[in-house]
């Protein structure tokens, strides 16, 4: 049974880490933590030169037509660098929906836009609930003349303060799953307003309230009053993307911590020839190790339209929030009190790990999820 990468997906991966070495340095995402837009607009057009934004988009609209896996690659070498900025929001949270349910016109017009890097999108779900289900909702859409008036507020927008174009989810009726239809708004609407929130992470977050935003009828993505399946499909992918983000920063901060142990002399002998320091870096290797696994195993399984794909999806974000948290606090824990520090590295890997640990539901979330598959 072979679970190693293969030949494309190895030379993305060793692309992207040189590249992100060089281009994504940790003073880079310092200084995004201080900036106004949190992200770096040369660095953006550098990666949309590589085809990143355009890497599961088909090449009939620009993009180079590859899979979720080779995105989860690229995406694990993003949490390996904390690459800061609007990709997943983009590509993802934007690019996934338009391609799944829009029409020929949307996707004309868009896609080779968000392939070119000359369009930021995001989605705006969740509202002052924090629920991730339909019933979290409440966002109303009312129709008016040839168009619809929106009014409410949405929480928790990635990086909603510099898109160009969101995709709002509202409710036109009915409860629960029914009623539920998305638009695709441009950010700059009159009567949207956008409060960026204080994160942990100091990642980009953004209260957004929208009051009579006017938008045409032919915004709408799909149909009106059947916007949550598009819903529920992109947060599949965002949820595996999430996953993959956390292997990345697991392994980064385990080989950090690694490296200390080694380097650092206590008592006269480093500090990693104690047995209590190495078993804290044999459940931590055992952590990162089964989180790519499981996390591959959902991609695939999400990819190939496997039939336990949602329970898969579940299962690898359970694990992969728990398992990042306990080796983040490992490496807290084996710096000592300089873990802790501002000024030193380890510390912006345990905040973005507490961010992503829970974008798409925490692990008790995706538990009861597994539960309710399970049928017990």
């Amino acid at each position: 049974m072979d679970l190693g990468l293969d030949e494309q997906q190895e030379l993305l991966r060793n692309f992207a880490r040189d590249f992100l070495e060089k281009e994504c340095p940790e003073t880079l995402v310092r200084e995004m933590e201080e900036d106004e837009k949190g992200y770096s607009p040369d660095l953006w057009q550098k990666m949309a030169k590589q085809g990143w934004m355009g890497l599961i988009i088909s090449e009939d609209y620009g993009g180079t037509g590859m899979n979720l896996c080779e995105l989860v690659v690229l995406i694990e070498e993003f949490g390996r660098a904390l690459v800061p900025g609007p990709f997943v929001p983009t590509v993802v949270l934007g690019g996934v929906p338009i391609m799944h349910a829009g029409s020929d016109e949307q996707k004309s017009e868009l896609l080779p836009k968000i392939a070119a890097g000359d369009l930021i999108m995001t989605m705006a779900l969740t509202e002052p609930s924090a629920k991730w289900t339909a019933d979290g909702v409440h966002l109303e859409a009312k129709k008016d003349g040839g168009g619809y008036v929106l009014n409410g507020t949405k929480l928790f927008v990635q990086d909603g303060h510099v898109t160009d174009k969101m995709i709002v989810a509202t409710r036109t009726g009915g409860s629960g799953e029914d009623g539920i239809t998305l638009f695709i708004v441009d950010s700059n609407t009159d009567g949207i307003k956008f409060e960026v929130l204080k994160t942990i992470a100091a990642d980009k977050q953004s209260e957004v309230t929208f009051e009579n935003v006017r938008v045409p009828a032919s915004s709408i993505l799909g149909a009106e009053g059947k916007g949550w399946e598009i819903v529920e499909h992109t947060k599949q992918v965002a949820t595996v993307a999430a996953c993959a983000y956390l292997v990345g920063l697991s392994q980064m901060d385990f080989d950090v911590t690694l490296n200390y142990a080694k380097e650092r002399v206590q008592f006269g002998r480093p500090i990693g020839s104690f047995q209590a320091i190495q078993h804290k870096l044999a459940d931590a290797v055992i952590d990162v190790d089964g989180s790519r696994f499981i996390t591959y195993k959902a991609a695939w399984s999400l990819q190939e339209g496997e039939d336990d794909a949602d329970l898969m999806i579940s299962m690898a974000k359970a694990w992969t929030s728990d398992a990042s948290r306990r080796v983040v606090a490992h490496g807290q824990q084996i710096h000592g009190g300089i873990g802790f520090t501002k000024e030193y590295k380890i510390q912006l890997y345990f905040r973005r790990q507490k961010w992503m640990e829970l974008m798409w539901g925490d692990a008790d979330y995706h538990r009861e999820l597994v539960a309710d598959k399970l049928e017990v």
